[in-house]
C-alpha cells in the first residue's frame, strides 16, 4: 500500500538527497506545476472566491470546518484545497478514495491525534469512492475536529456522501472554467520559465489558445495536459498552429459519465426543450448524448414517455411513431439508428402540446385517495354466470349503439367526476368539440319528454 501523500506546510520544502527540487518540477506534469499556491490565484470561480466571499472570509480567519468541493474534473477542487492549506499553514494529508482502504485512514487518524497542534487537514480526492463503512469512520474525528476533512468529487454529494457526513460540511459548487479563464492560465503557462513551458520559448497567438480552451470544455487539467504534449512535440522557438491543434481536435471526447450526473442534467435538458418545443435544443442534447456514448434504446425510452407525457392527445401518431422508433433503434443499432432518434426527437419537439392524460390520471389517483371509493353501479356490472344474474347485475344497461351518436345518457360512476379536461392544441381541440356536443346530447336523452 503506497503511503499517502502527506505535506506539512509549517517545514520548509526540501528535496530528496538524490533528487533536486529543480528536477522534481520538471518530472510533474505541467499541470501541478502551474496549480495555484493562493486562492487569489485560483481562475474562474468567482462566484465562491472573489473578495469578500464566505470561503476566503473561513481560510483568512482560520475557522473553517469540513468542506466538501463539488464540480467537473479539472475546474480547480484540488488546488483549492491545497492553496487553503498552504495559507493556514496546516498539515495536509492528501488521500485518493480509489486507492485508500479502511487500516490508511485508522493510520492517518491516529496521527492526527497524536499532533494536534498540526491543524490536519485530510484532503479526500474522489470522495464519492468511499463507502458507507469509510465514511462512518471519518465521523468521530471530523465531529472532534481532530482533522478538518476536505472532500472533492465530482457526483452529486447528496447521492454518494452519507448524511451524517454531509450534515458536518459546508458544500461548496464548483463550475467549469470559462475559457476566457482557462485560455489566460495557458498564456501564463507558455511564458513562466520557472514552472510552466517559457524555458521552450514557443508561442502561440491568442486565437489558437482560446481554441483550445473552448476544446477542453471547461477542464484546465486537460488544457494544460494538451498544452504540454503540443509544444513538447515542437522544437524550441517554434510557433503553435491551427494545424497543431487539428491532431488534439480530432480526438476531442465529450466529458458524459453513463448513469452519473452528466447522464442525468443531459437526458433532463432534452426532455425539457422536447417539451418546451424547442427543435434546435433537442437536436443538440441528442447530440451530445450519442456522442457520448449513450445508450440509443434509454433516449427511444425518453420518447415515448414524451409521447403520452406531453403530446397526448394534442397529437396521437406521437405515440406510435416513438414506439416505432424503439423497435427500429433495436434492430438497426448505431450508427444508423442515430437518424430515427433525429426523426423521433424532431417530431416531438414539432408536435403541439398536451399533458391531459398526465393531469387527469393524477386526478384519478387523487381522487381515489382521498374520498371512498366508488362501487361499480348494478348496471355496469357483469352479468356472466348465475349468481350474478340473481342479484340482477346489468339490469338497467343501455347498450350504446342503439342510441345516436352512441349516448345514451347513463352514468358510469355513481357519483359523477370531471377528471379529464382537454386542450385546446392540435387534434385535441376536436376532443373537446366533440365532448361539448356529448354532454348536450345526454342532457336531452334525460331531459323529460314533453
Amino acid at each position: 500500500m503506497a503511503a499517502p501523500d502527506q505535506t506539512d506546510f509549517f517545514a520548509a520544502e526540501t528535496p530528496a538527497p538524490d533528487w533536486p527540487a529543480a528536477a522534481q518540477r520538471a518530472h510533474q506534469p505541467l499541470a501541478a506545476r502551474m496549480r495555484p499556491r493562493r486562492l487569489s490565484e485560483v481562475v474562474g470561480q468567482d462566484h465562491l472566491l472573489k473578495p469578500g466571499s464566505l470561503l476566503p472570509r473561513l481560510v483568512a480567519q482560520n475557522r473553517f470546518g469540513s468542506l466538501l468541493f463539488y464540480g467537473p474534473p479539472g475546474c480547480g477542487k484540488t488546488s483549492i484545497a491545497e492553496a487553503i492549506a498552504h495559507e493556514t499553514k496546516s498539515r495536509f494529508v492528501r488521500v485518493n478514495a480509489v486507492m485508500s482502504n479502511v487500516a490508511e485512514l485508522r493510520e492517518i487518524l491516529a496521527a492526527a491525534r497524536r499532533s494536534p497542534a498540526a491543524g490536519t487537514i485530510l484532503f479526500i480526492d474522489e470522495l464519492h469512492r468511499f463507502n458507507k463503512s469509510q465514511q462512518d469512520l471519518l465521523l468521530p474525528d471530523v465531529e472532534e475536529g481532530t482533522v478538518r476533512l476536505i472532500g472533492a468529487t465530482t457526483h452529486n454529494p447528496g447521492f454518494y456522501v452519507n448524511p451524517p457526513l454531509l450534515s458536518r460540511s459546508h458544500l461548496f459548487r464548483l463550475e467549469p472554467l470559462p475559457a476566457a479563464a482557462v485560455a489566460g492560465v495557458l498564456r501564463a503557462a507558455l511564458a513562466d520559465a520557472e514552472r510552466g513551458l517559457g524555458a521552450r520559448r514557443v508561442t502561440a497567438d491568442d486565437k489558437l489558445l482560446a481554441d483550445l480552451a473552448v476544446l477542453c470544455d471547461g477542464d484546465l487539467r486537460r488544457a494544460l495536459n494538451a498544452l504540454e504534449v503540443l509544444v513538447l512535440g515542437l522544437p524550441e522557438g517554434a510557433v503553435l498552429t491551427p494545424a497543431d491543434l487539428e491532431v488534439f481536435a480530432r480526438e476531442r471526447r465529450i466529458r458524459y459519465d453513463a448513469n452519473e450526473d452528466e447522464h442525468y442534467d443531459t437526458i433532463s435538458a432534452f426532455i425539457k426543450s422536447c417539451r418546451g418545443s424547442d427543435p434546435d435544443a433537442a437536436m443538440y442534447w441528442l447530440a451530445k448524448m450519442l456522442a457520448g456514448g449513450e445508450d440509443p434504446r434509454f433516449i427511444a425510452r425518453r420518447l415515448v414517455i414524451l409521447a403520452s407525457e406531453d403530446v397526448g392527445l394534442a397529437d396521437p401518431q406521437a405515440l406510435p411513431l416513438t414506439v416505432a422508433a424503439h423497435h427500429a433503434c433495436d434492430f438497426i443499432g448505431l450508427p444508423e439508428a442515430e437518424l430515427t432518434l433525429a426523426h423521433a426527437t424532431l417530431y416531438i419537439a414539432t408536435a403541439p402540446k398536451s399533458n391531459s392524460a398526465t393531469l387527469a390520471l393524477g386526478e384519478a389517483h387523487r381522487v381515489l385517495k382521498e374520498a371512498p371509493v366508488q362501487p361499480v353501479p348494478l348496471p355496469l356490472r357483469d352479468k356472466s354466470g348465475a349468481a350474478s344474474k340473481q342479484n340482477q347485475h346489468g339490469k338497467g344497461y343501455r347498450y350504446s349503439h342503439d342510441f345516436p351518436e352512441n349516448i345514451s345518457g347513463q352514468d358510469y360512476l355513481e357519483k359523477p367526476l370531471t377528471l379529464y379536461t382537454p386542450k385546446t392544441a392540435g387534434w385535441e381541440a376536436k376532443i373537446a368539440e366533440r365532448l361539448a356536443r356529448w354532454r348536450e346530447l345526454k342532457a336531452q336523452v334525460r331531459s323529460p319528454k314533453v
